[in-house]
């Protein structure tokens, strides 16, 4: 039998308050943490709307130096591993180094950092030859995204395999995915997943400003992010992080961890169509949804619900009602559907883990999170997207799926653990 993954610990730095019982209580009550954005001047911006993380990294017990020496993206990833870690109940220093892994996912970096630096090195963009003495000492760690996986490795000492993931909104996903995979073919035992992005910045906002992607609903920001709604006119960015501890079931069974869920079954497509578009049929994210079911050994029928991408722009949700009915058939129109990023936007990267956190957690409390400000449905989006209020729901496995620019498709089925088939 092959070596199974389960998921021991959960961390998480989210819109709407730090941890994950916040993160979760966010998400349980339907409330929105979008607003105007404060972490720099939109005022010039089409879309000035973002939901932003309420991050005092001092209070979130970072000295001075990691202060110092991190972006904002690495400070929202190590301490998420480190609540991550302390859940899982692990003694890491019991263990061989060399057997735990780090799979790490961000779509852009550390975008503040370099786009701060940049800032002081250019005189706000004055002088075309930038003085590099301007620089801070750190200035080379946020150019190489690695350094955000490594940072979580220092903090774990983990020795063994260390990834950074980036493929665009998949990457959280599938970095989890990556991790899954060490553990299956025996190069690690213990492997730190998630993934992490921090795009609040001028530099992110014109990008996505130029191509209407974000939401020009600056007026009602509490209710911009409308996945699923006939109203929606784009999606909200983001900023967060969520970590998980998955384990060889095996290992962690022996040690009386508790477990949240098993990771059952993944699987990544592209659509190699277009950078930003998607092809309406929605096959190649039902592709990914079928060999993912395979690999769990699942049907369409065994699949209680599905967290959605649900970025809530016109294309993709359309696109991914029809991926649904595709891979899934009758059983899309009777299993729950919804889009945590109504509640806490799209933070790019890191929304992939921070779904599947949400689905670990919609697994503990057999809770489905709602899709909030779903109050004038589209009609080619008519499967049940669980509007505005949680709903309490018998669940044993659920489906995570998500879509990024490049036109990748990722799919993660994730079950209760069963005890009793994991490998000898």
């Amino acid at each position: 039998m092959s070596r199974r993954s389960v998921i021991t610990g959960v961390g998480a730095v989210a819109p709407g308050g730090l941890g994950r019982d916040a993160f979760w209580d966010v998400l349980s009550s339907g409330r929105t943490a979008t607003r105007e954005i404060s972490l720099f001047n939109a005022s010039g911006f089409r879309s000035r709307v973002a939901a932003e993380c309420d991050f005092d990294p001092a209070s979130a017990g970072l000295t001075a130096q990691e202060r110092r020496r991190m972006d904002r993206a690495a400070q929202f990833a190590v301490v998420a591993a480190r609540e991550a870690l302390a859940d899982s109940g692990l003694d890491l220093s019991a263990h061989d180094p060399s057997r735990v892994g780090v799979s790490l996912g961000s779509a852009v970096g550390c975008t503040m950092g370099l786009e701060e630096e940049y800032a002081v090195l250019s005189n706000d963009g004055r002088d075309w030859l930038v003085d590099h003495t301007y620089g801070v000492p750190h200035l080379y760690g946020y150019m190489v995204p690695s350094t955000l996986a490594a940072e979580v490795a220092w903090e774990a000492g983990a020795e063994g395999p260390v990834a950074l993931i980036s493929t665009g909104c998949t990457s959280g996903l599938d970095a989890v995915g990556h991790g899954v995979q060490l553990i299956e073919e025996g190069t690690a035992d213990i492997v730190i997943v998630g993934a992490t992005d921090a795009p609040l910045s001028p530099i992110t906002s014109a990008c996505f400003d130029a191509i209407k992607a974000t939401t020009p609903n600056n007026d009602d920001a509490e209710h911009a992010s409308r996945p699923f709604d006939a109203r929606r006119d784009g999606f909200v960015l983001g900023e967060g992080s969520a970590v998980m501890v998955i384990e060889e079931a095996g290992a962690a069974r022996r040690r009386g961890a508790s477990v949240y869920a098993e990771i059952l079954g993944f699987a990544g497509r592209s659509n190699a169509h277009h950078m930003t578009g998607l092809k309406p049929d929605g096959r190649e994210m039902a592709e990914a949804i079928r060999v993912a079911l395979d690999r769990a050994r699942l049907d369409p029928a065994d699949i209680d619900y599905i967290n959605a991408h649900g970025s809530g722009t016109q294309q993709n949700d359309r696109h991914e009602t029809a991926a649904f009915k595709r891979s899934l058939g009758s059983r899309a129109h009777q299993v729950p559907v919804s889009s945590i990023k109504s509640m806490i936007g799209h933070s790019l990267g890191a929304i992939g883990s921070l779904e599947v956190a949400a689905c670990a957690l919609a697994l503990r409390h057999q809770v489905v999170p709602p899709t909030a400000n779903l109050a004038v449905p589209d009609p080619a989006c008519d499967l049940d997207y669980v509007p505005n209020e949680a709903r309490e729901h018998r669940m044993g496995r659920v489906l995570s799926v998500g879509s990024g620019f490049g036109g990748f498709q990722s799919a993660m089925v994730l079950g209760e653990f069963q005890v009793g088939k994991e490998a000898a």
